[in-house]
């Protein structure tokens, strides 16, 4: 445990603003820093998407240190995904990719419904964006992945043990750890990342959770989350779409991420790398000091890295 007494709260430095917008029957949470007229052809919007039990605000740190190196002169926008953060959950026992694209496409829909726009995602996010990105090469002017790693590839001899595994967990209704006081959520998300900032951690928790029914807080996220995905990861498919990639791609993993811990020998970060290799305009970068995530732990860093990324070509 941290010292008892409360750290200092982080100030942002670009305000945000809340909206929400009805994407497929849903409605979904956006954060924005700046305004619609903001973006231009040259510098269209550039759209966040966040990672798995992570919310759209969770990208304050790298708005500001973005916005500390190139001004106030950029639109962005970063939804909850649905189930998570301020957005609504739907009727349903799992959640699948196919959804999240949907989402996506629609979203875009309404905030570029005639131009292109920069996306970046982390993890889940990154997961989602470089799908996407195949799918809508199109809608895509700069393209970023922040260790959207995929998964292991999947053999079809798992099918029946990961639906019977499925349909074990609908037997019992699945709950999110409860938690005293923001204080606690704040704690949780130093464990989770020894190098995130007290202070950040102190501004994140109020965006991570939410006061429970029952007394107490409970993580900004639907508990169906947690159940296993009956549907095996098929990296064909992935790949598939990967090269229909047109937009440059930047990647970016921190060098303290121990993907060994994930995956152990089942799926190293050498295979993902002969992954990547089939996009066709791809620039790999290694942040110091950085595990998974990054834009937590090294937010000047890698805006430094946005700035020259997005201001090229």
């Amino acid at each position: 445990m941290r010292a008892s007494s409360s750290p200092p709260v982080y100030v942002p430095r670009r305000a945000a603003r809340s909206g929400f917008e009805i994407v497929r029957g849903l409605r979904l949470h956006l954060t924005h820093w700046g305004e619609p007229h903001l973006a231009t052809p040259t510098r269209p919007a550039l759209v966040l998407l966040h990672g798995w039990m992570d919310v759209g605000a969770s990208y304050q740190f790298l708005v500001d240190a973005l916005h500390e190196l190139e001004g106030p002169g950029r639109w962005i926008v970063a939804p909850d995904w649905r189930g998570f953060g301020r957005s609504d959950a739907p009727a349903a026992d799992s959640y699948w990719f196919p959804d999240y694209l949907g989402d996506l496409d629609t979203l875009l829909d309404l905030i570029a419904p005639e131009g292109v726009v920069d996306l970046l995602g982390h993890s889940m996010g990154g997961n989602v964006a470089m799908l996407y990105a195949g799918l809508k090469p199109q809608r895509v002017r700069r393209l970023v992945n922040l260790e959207g790693f995929g998964l292991p590839r999947a053999q079809a001899e798992e099918a029946p043990q990961r639906l019977l595994q499925w349909l074990q967990t609908l037997r019992t209704p699945p709950r999110l750890r409860p938690y005293a006081s923001l204080a606690a959520v704040a704690e949780r998300l130093l464990a989770n990342d020894p190098r995130l900032a007290p202070e950040r951690a102190a501004w994140l928790a109020p965006h991570w959770a939410r006061a429970a029914a029952g007394g107490g807080f409970e993580l900004r996220a639907d508990p169906a989350h947690k159940r296993v995905n009956p549907v095996l990861y098929q990296v064909d498919e992935v790949l598939a779409c990967w090269r229909r990639i047109t937009a440059p791609l930047l990647w970016v993993e921190g060098e303290l991420t121990d993907t060994d811990r994930w995956w152990g020998s089942r799926y190293s970060r050498a295979e993902f790398h002969a992954r990547l290799d089939v996009v066709p305009r791809l620039e790999r970068q290694r942040l110091a000091a950085a595990g998974h995530m990054l834009h937590h732990d090294q937010p000047e860093a890698l805006a430094a890295l946005l700035r020259r990324f997005l201001h090229e070509g």
